[in-house]
């Protein structure tokens, strides 16, 4: 699921309804890194309960295979740095433009980066 360029990432809300979302996903060993906003609903839901799903999906959320259930966790800011960088690495120029746009429009406190450990 690394290898592709949109990762369909679903949380829960706490009466259950799941909440899918696009999302840029990079490999780290056996985790799924994922960078975004620190105030995002996502960001909010992991932190509530880390129970997600994951599926390959195209750049508006179309599902392109099954999803699996995961384990998510938010990273400090060591993990923040190094989820950027691998971000960089796979995505590179569009990931570093967004990235840097990002640090000048909401400053570097502003960034979350969530682990995904998919469920075997």
């Amino acid at each position: 699921m690394a290898g592709e360029r949109f990762v369909l990432l679903t949380t829960f809300r706490k009466d259950g309804r799941a909440v899918p979302t696009p999302v840029w996903a990079a490999r780290d060993g056996q985790e799924l890194l994922v960078w975004t906003g620190s105030n995002t609903g996502k960001v909010k839901r992991v932190r509530r309960d880390g129970a997600v799903e994951v599926a390959p999906c195209d750049a508006r959320g179309k599902p392109k295979g099954e999803p699996v259930r995961g384990t998510a966790r938010l990273l400090d800011r060591p993990g923040i740095d190094h989820t950027k960088d691998a971000i960089r690495r796979k995505y590179g120029i569009v990931a570093r433009l967004l990235i840097a746009v990002s640090r000048l429009r909401y400053g570097p406190d502003r960034a979350a980066a969530i682990s995904i450990t998919v469920n075997a």
